[in-house]
């Protein structure tokens, strides 16, 4: 009997064949990261779709995108990653932090080993490096400034936990990215532990120093905006970002969908909320009505007397002639404030924390905090806000002590059916 013959393959199809482990595998030339011509393989469940994880790498290698190989070095995985994939999912201000991350740290570290020999110990001995090794010296500016390492007296500058632990991630980021592209079994990364960096200590306002500082702001060009920070926990871009078509004070609401940010090639650019979660409807206090009415009238006043010089975006916080305020001109101003208010320094993202403290405090739910918040999940907030104030400590505590109290006049035993949830 005659053996079936082969399927023939078509033009351009590539090597394809089926493994002994029962998977298929799909090999072929695209266009590398060093712009070379390297062979590719890619593993399916079927023929077919072994095949089409070829074809859609081979596609994008003639549209002149490289394509990640398996004898790619880290290093080259990573530019594919990062401009090919990452670029397009991501903000653009996070793709610059990604950018950073890999350029000052990853491909130093990590960027000449070959992405199918990464093993866990390379890993793990990178992060330890990252943790001990001072930076000035690692990136040569000791020898740029002439300092440090350059004259024998190491100022030992190495990088925090947060930032090893924030390298870390993206490390694990691109590499799962190559795991679901089958160019890696598993990522290993994901088995080097990190050292939990402390969470960062912020330090809100107390419900007398905000009465403070909201006194203070009365006298203030933003002190619509500032109020409106503190009572309801927008973040600062989402402030910057909000329009007069967002509000409806007569029924008291703002509808939050954008955020205006700095990017290095878009300058200040509108962008979509920072989550999905981020875009809400929320309920505006009296308090910020009124002061949202009066800042209304006062930008009234500011657009008559330029008249046609006016750059109208439709914002409610801006310039005096009408344009986007700057994120970081907004916190030099907010500094200023403080000072004058004779509080000390917090960040203006502190504000945010403010706002959900204070309403803890008030017993308000959590779930109200979340949504106010605009969090994705609940346990985003509850892990952000799980420190609790001396005095609610002290507060729970007299409470217990209340209801375990000797007197006569203690409250007697709650009902057997009642149920405590």
């Amino acid at each position: 009997m005659t053996a079936p013959k082969r399927k023939a393959r078509a033009n351009g199809e590539g090597t394809i064949y089926q493994r002994k482990d029962g998977r298929w595998e799909a090999a072929g030339y695209v266009l590398a990261a060093d712009g070379s011509q390297k062979r590719v393989r890619v593993y399916g469940t079927t023929r077919k779709n072994a095949a089409d994880k070829l074809a859609e790498k081979i596609t994008d290698s003639n549209r002149g995108l490289p394509v990640a190989t398996a004898d790619s070095t880290v290093g080259d995985y990573l530019t594919y990653w990062l401009n090919g994939v990452v670029v397009h999912r991501l903000r653009e201000n996070t793709h610059t932090r990604y950018a950073t991350c890999i350029r000052l740290y990853l491909k130093p570290g990590l960027g000449t080993k070959k992405l199918a020999r990464l093993t866990a110990r390379d890993v793990r001995t990178f992060l330890d490096r990252l943790r001990t090794t001072c930076q000035c010296c690692a990136q040569g500016l000791d020898i740029i400034h002439k300092r440090c390492c350059a004259i024998g007296e190491c100022c030992i500058k190495v990088l925090s936990a947060l930032t090893v632990t924030y390298v870390h991630s993206v490390l694990k980021s691109a590499l799962e990215h190559a795991v679901r592209e089958d160019e890696l079994p598993r990522n290993i990364a994901r088995n080097v532990k990190a050292v939990a960096p402390r969470s960062r200590r912020f330090q809100p306002l107390t419900a007398a120093e905000a009465r403070q500082f909201l006194q203070a702001a009365r006298a203030d060009r933003l002190h619509a905006m500032y109020e409106l920070a503190l009572r309801t926990g927008l973040r600062k871009g989402e402030l910057l970002g909000l329009c007069w078509e967002d509000l409806d004070l007569d029924t008291g609401t703002a509808s939050i969908r954008r955020s205006l940010q700095r990017t290095r090639t878009g300058g200040l650019t509108t962008l979509p909320t920072k989550t999905r979660a981020s875009e809400r409807r929320i309920a505006l206090p009296t308090e910020c009505v009124q002061s949202l009415k009066n800042h209304r009238e006062r930008q009234e006043e500011e657009r008559s007397g330029i008249g046609a010089g006016w750059r109208d975006r439709g914002l409610v916080f801006t310039t005096p002639t009408g344009g986007p305020l700057d994120p970081a001109n907004v916190t030099r101003r907010f500094r200023g404030l403080l000072d004058r208010a004779e509080l000390r320094r917090i960040r203006f993202h502190d504000l945010r924390h403010s706002t959900a403290t204070l309403l803890l405090e008030q017993g308000v739910d959590l779930v109200v905090i979340k949504e106010l918040l605009g969090h994705t999940h609940i346990g985003v907030t509850a892990g952000v806000y799980a420190h609790v104030r001396l005095r609610l400590q002290r507060q729970a505590i007299n409470t217990l002590g209340d209801a375990l109290g000797t007197d006569n006049d203690a409250p007697e035993d709650p009902p057997a059916a009642a149920v405590v949830r």
